[in-house]
């Protein structure tokens, strides 16, 4: 059932936050809110892997609206401003309570893009088994030719009575080859110029005719994976906004991503501090240079938690815009000197490690992912490309095929 707030002022984060920890601390298994409490990260590793634990936490979780605050309540939500909904998450992740990484693509993406965009049956149909953690969603945006510059994509969609068929590929999909949906960008009229002509849908990835490939990653994980559709038939019930304004609904979309991928609304110990910790470990927190990159690297981090807050702040139940890039391209450097850092505090610059080290495992996995956010949702190039063009203002570069047809555009 969800938290009771009653005799809460939801506007005094302070009071928001107790009650939420409270809640926490009478619904949260006992062993798991130690472990987070204590940082044991092995224990914590053995109860994330646990899935009938992380199942049932997951949909009490969903049935409480913490899972999804800032939703609407008749979706699962609690109604609450941006700044409250940073509030809980804040506690959330606080004992590691919140929805796991391959989460944020329906909760930060799906839902808000449905929300905005979708009718009140797909709403009915999509949003309530989201909050419970029972459906997992992937991307469909990113193609072979179609990277950075995503209005380029060639995935057709034909219509055929009431519903539509696709075929193309689709490249960098992140979980899709555990994603029960996926939201889709299809072009389904190629006479319209590049951004328009593009139709969005919520595509069932269990549809006949749907092949992924998972892709093996530099740090061992395969999240990503290439998505082939050979006469899929999708139902235009399954269509998010109206045909043709696809690029729309995507760009909303795209910006909740941006905003999302800026690091957590909430100010506390972050990477940066665990660093430090095991440095003083391992004595390298003795050499002062990297002691000095460490603080510095534990500044940036802060400051960048602090930026989150007052932007989610400000935006009050607004949507977020361009300003995002910002956040999203500190952030992505920040990971970068995070996992080189991580390396350097392991004994010998973790070249090598007794397989038992969990510790310099982890450090490892870091580095290898650290260029992750400098590539997933948008490059940092584009990123850079935005806050020049839409934040500063600064005149952007002519498109001189703007107003010709796609099928017309050289390649």
């Amino acid at each position: 059932m969800p938290i009771d707030l009653t005799g809460t002022d939801t506007a005094d984060l302070d009071a928001l936050a107790a009650r939420v920890r409270a809640w926490l601390e009478e619904h949260l298994p006992a062993p798991w809110r130690q472990a987070a409490l204590d940082g044991d990260q092995p224990a914590l590793a053995r109860i994330l892997a646990d899935q009938a634990v992380t199942s049932a936490w997951y949909a009490e979780l969903g049935e409480s609206g913490l899972a999804t605050p800032g939703w609407p309540a008749e979706y699962g939500g609690l109604g609450l401003a941006a700044d409250a909904t940073a509030v809980v998450t804040d506690e959330l992740t606080r004992l590691r309570a919140d929805r796991p990484g391959n989460d944020f693509i329906g909760l930060a993406l799906a839902g808000p893009t449905i929300i905005e965009w979708g009718s009140d049956e797909q709403k009915q149909r999509f949003l309530p088994p989201l909050t419970l953690g029972e459906h997992r969603w992937c991307q469909l945006f990113s193609e072979p030719g179609a990277g950075s510059d995503l209005a380029s994509l060639r995935t057709r969609a034909v219509k055929d009575g009431d519903h539509w068929v696709v075929n193309g590929q689709k490249v960098w999909s992140s979980f899709s080859d555990r994603a029960d949906f996926g939201l889709l960008m299809a072009r389904t009229d190629p006479s319209q110029p590049k951004h328009r002509g593009i139709t969005y849908f919520l595509l069932d990835m269990h549809s006949p005719g749907v092949e992924v490939r998972p892709l093996r990653q530099l740090n061992g994980s395969s999240e990503f994976g290439e998505v082939f559709f050979t006469d899929v038939v999708v139902p235009d019930t399954d269509r998010l906004g109206p045909e043709g304004l696809g690029w729309s609904v995507g760009i909303s979309t795209l910006m909740q991503e941006r905003s999302g991928l800026s690091g957590r609304p909430g100010v506390g110990p972050g990477q940066a501090d665990a660093i430090a910790v095991r440095a003083r470990q391992t004595g390298a927190w003795d050499d002062p240079e990297l002691r000095d990159r460490i603080m510095q690297a534990f500044i940036t981090e802060r400051a960048l938690q602090m930026a989150t807050v007052r932007a989610f702040a400000a935006l009050g139940k607004a949507e977020p815009g361009a300003e995002g890039s910002i956040r999203k391209l500190t952030h992505a450097q920040l990971e970068v000197t995070l996992g080189m850092l991580a390396t350097e505090a392991e004994p010998g610059g973790a070249i090598a490690w007794d397989a038992s080290d969990e510790n310099a495992a982890a450090a490892v996995h870091d580095f290898l992912s650290g260029k992750i956010l400098s590539i997933a949702g948008g490059t940092s190039e584009i990123q850079r490309n935005i806050i020049g063009e839409r934040v500063l203002g600064l005149p952007r570069d002519r498109d001189p095929y703007a107003d010709r047809p796609f099928e017309e555009r050289p390649r």
